[in-house]
């Protein structure tokens, strides 16, 4: 199998090799924005960077033909031509499509003025224009772009000689996109089981965990289910701890063993089904669950999670899926060790992290959710899925992490930022989640430390800062000059969305509006700013505090901070001034300060 995939070298591409581009293929379709993102990816790339895949079927010695892949390929060709790197004559070819060729041999050449513009391509040579233009505008230096080409890369990726290139092009076409790296990492996986009862667990394993949407159990049929997880579908290391215990159980009731071993590479690679399910519910679950991150994102968290290196904060960077996986495949022992490792954290992950549920009054917007499955009878001794809370019985502990991880999850809102995940999954692995909450405030209160909070001013707050402050207002309540105004674990509060700074008192109030003038600094500190969504930010707009209150008061609820800011304000006589706003600074930051000497 290995010599079918290879990996190539993104400035030699076309230094030895020819490529076909059949008939059946569409014209060069690329637009402005494809380009300019392949141009910016690799600019902004470092170390190794894995560009895509290419899918190909050998022709002939050194010549192939173009199955999948055919709209970058073009335009690296035309990047190069840019560039001046040396190209082999018709490396790139196009069956029955003269003009384009022509095109091809000129483009970037004096000869280019020579030739009538009816006789060339008007979509490649849009493209060439595209590429000549940003490189200009954006002021980007081809020699230092020639040596970011040395780092990029592209899998090359052969289809079986016997393969009906016809139903595999209408699959491709189906399926409307290129093979995703965590595809070829799958086929990297099997590859190295040597058994078909080995190669079928992987596969299943996979798949079920590829579904991120609904709890891992419902993703296996019911005879699996049965034998893989304990009576009330809750756990797993709890009787199975090594991916050869995982396959027996899985394959006790499995009679068919087709198998990845007796499939071809492209077969493997474009096998994305789930596991058949025959439970009718899974549907419905569907429907009611979002997972936080998608499950390329979970495979490279699980990575982290069992990797040596765990500090290294490029290891949830995409750019280097492949890069970052490659250990896990260098042997047959590490590739079930991450096989069984991805079904152990998905189990996990789906107990003690959090999720979107959309439900009930909840329906529409979602709602936070920290909740594990189990299984119940019903009236025809069926057994069915019901969900109950992950600390079923503490209502506090489990408003307490949801709200904490829902704190992180609006802060940190790329899945290349979300370490605490990879640190919660740990925890849970290695002590069960007795430490989950206390190691998830010490990363928010390292965050805080170190974005030196005290001296920052207006929008360089960090969001860090004003989460966690309502994180631990929620957690602890708050009371001013003898009245409380936030209970703890307040029943009817969650974190939104909220990545918005809003100045209470506006940086430019209302004409009209009478009103105190307050300096630069008073704006910006802290005790007159709140973190809310961009709509309500919209909404409050110019308004002084007053007016925001009166007609938005819903808009108030998005903070805590804020709800004790109004608080304050009618307090202080239904007026918001420096001295109260500073004087809720000071608060504040004591707040925050006793929470970083914990």
């Amino acid at each position: 199998m290995e010599d079918k995939l290879k990996i190539l070298q993104i400035e030699k591409i076309f230094s030895d090799v020819k490529y076909t581009i059949p008939i059946y293929q569409r014209n060069y379709a690329w637009e402005e924005t494809h380009i300019q993102q392949l141009i910016d990816d690799i600019y902004t790339s470092n170390d190794s960077y894995f560009l895509g895949t290419l899918i190909v079927n050998q022709k002939d010695t050194d010549i192939y033909e173009v199955i999948d892949g055919q709209q970058r390929l073009t335009t690296l060709y035309l990047l190069e031509k840019y560039l001046e790197i040396n190209i082999l004559k018709d490396s790139l070819y196009f069956e029955a499509r003269e003009k384009s060729n022509r095109t091809l041999s000129i483009i970037g050449t004096e000869e280019m003025n020579n030739v009538l513009e009816e006789l060339q391509s008007e979509e490649l040579m849009r493209g060439f224009d595209i590429i000549k233009d940003y490189f200009n505008s954006s002021k980007i230096d081809p020699s230092s772009f020639k040596q970011k080409l040395s780092n990029v890369q592209l899998i090359r990726i052969q289809v079986p000689q016997d393969i009906d290139l016809n139903h595999y092009f209408e699959i491709m076409n189906t399926r409307g996109e290129q093979l995703e790296f965590h595809e070829i990492a799958k086929a990297k996986l099997l590859s190295k089981l040597k058994t078909k009862e080995d190669k079928k667990a992987g596969s299943l394993i996979w798949d079920a965990c590829a579904n991120m949407d609904s709890y891992i159990q419902m993703n296996f049929d019911l005879k699996t289910r049965a034998e893989l997880f304990l009576r009330d579908w809750t756990m797993l290391d709890l009787q199975i701890d090594t991916f050869d215990k995982a396959r027996d159980k899985m394959l006790t009731k499995q009679a068919d063993l087709t198998t990845e071993g007796t499939k071809t590479l492209l077969e493997i690679l474009t096998d994305g089904k789930l596991t058949k399910n025959e439970d009718s519910q899974t549907f419905e679950e569907n429907e009611r669950f979002e997972s936080i991150i998608s499950f390329p994102n979970f495979i490279l968290q699980v990575n982290k999670v069992i990797s040596k290196d765990a500090e290294d904060e490029s290891m949830l960077d995409d750019k280097n899926f492949l890069v970052n996986l490659r250990n896990n495949w260098d042997s047959e022992e590490n590739s079930k060790h991450f096989l069984f490792s991805l079904l152990k954290c998905r189990v996990l992950f789906d107990r003690f992290i959090i999720k979107r549920e959309f439900v009930k009054d909840y329906k529409e917007q979602g709602k936070w959710s920290l909740q594990r499955l189990k299984s119940y009878k019903d009236g025809n001794r069926s057994w069915r899925p019901t969900y109950v809370g992950t600390f079923n019985g503490e209502d506090n502990k489990n408003k307490h992490l949801r709200t904490l991880q829902s704190c992180l999850r609006i802060t940190y809102t790329s899945p290349k930022t979300m370490h605490w995940i990879s640190l919660a999954l740990k925890d849970v692995m290695d002590d069960k989640g007795s430490n989950l909450i206390e190691i998830l405030e010490k990363y928010c209160k390292d965050k805080i430390k170190s974005s030196k909070y005290e001296s920052a001013s207006g929008f360089n707050f960090e969001r860090i800062v004003f989460t966690y402050l309502d994180y631990v207002l929620y957690r602890d309540g708050y009371s001013y000059k003898k009245k409380l105004i936030i209970s703890p674990f307040k029943d009817d509060w969650q974190f939104q969305f909220r990545n918005s700074i809003e100045h209470f008192h506006p940086q430019n109030p209302v004409e009209g509006e009478r009103t105190l003038k307050w300096g630069q600094n008073d704006l910006n500190a802290f005790g007159n700013l709140a973190l809310i969504t961009v709509s309500g930010n919209s909404k409050f707009s110019n308004l002084l505090p007053n007016s925001k209150v009166n007609s938005y008061s819903s808009v108030i609820q998005q903070s805590l901070k804020l709800k004790i800011m109004d608080q304050m304000m009618i307090l202080n006589g239904g007026k918001w001034d420096q001295e109260v706003s500073e004087k809720h600074k000071d608060e504040m930051f004591n707040i925050l300060s006793n929470e970083l000497s914990k």
